[in-house]
């Protein structure tokens, strides 16, 4: 089996969350979709599960940050600039919050941060390795 990476994150309102994560890019995948909990694929091998408050609670007591909150910033690569900022254009367009962050652009890397509908923060972002090792 391929190493995969499923991220895992609580929403207040599912269907909202699962428009907003399709706006940006995410695919769903019905086969592990329900009213509790929904896949969004990114690629073959990242999936963000977006589950309900109740069906986060079956996996941690541990409480659910306040949406102001960061508990850590995930990053997507994207192939160019613009659709970085195509990225972040559609997510404050559908409820999210763009650019909590000074832009970052170092030439060779380019980014820019959002939060979704729960405040999870995510960072688009777009580097060019070549450049990065000069």
């Amino acid at each position: 089996m391929t190493s995969m990476i499923f991220v895992n994150l609580p929403v207040a309102n599912l269907s909202a969350a699962i428009k907003f994560y399709q706006a940006v890019g995410f695919d769903n995948n019905p086969k592990f979709t329900d009213d509790t909990a929904a896949c969004m694929v990114w690629s073959e091998n990242i999936h963000v599960m977006l589950l309900t408050h109740e069906k986060w609670r079956h996996f941690t007591q541990r409480p659910i940050p306040e949406t102001s909150s960061s508990e850590v910033m995930l990053a997507l690569s994207l192939i160019d600039k613009k659709r970085v900022d195509v990225m972040l254009k559609t997510a404050h367009e559908c409820g999210g919050i763009a650019d909590v962050n000074p832009v970052q652009d170092f030439g060779f890397m380019y980014g820019r941060a959002f939060t979704d509908l729960d405040g999870h923060v995510w960072e688009a972002m777009w580097m060019d390795p070549a450049a990065a090792a000069e």
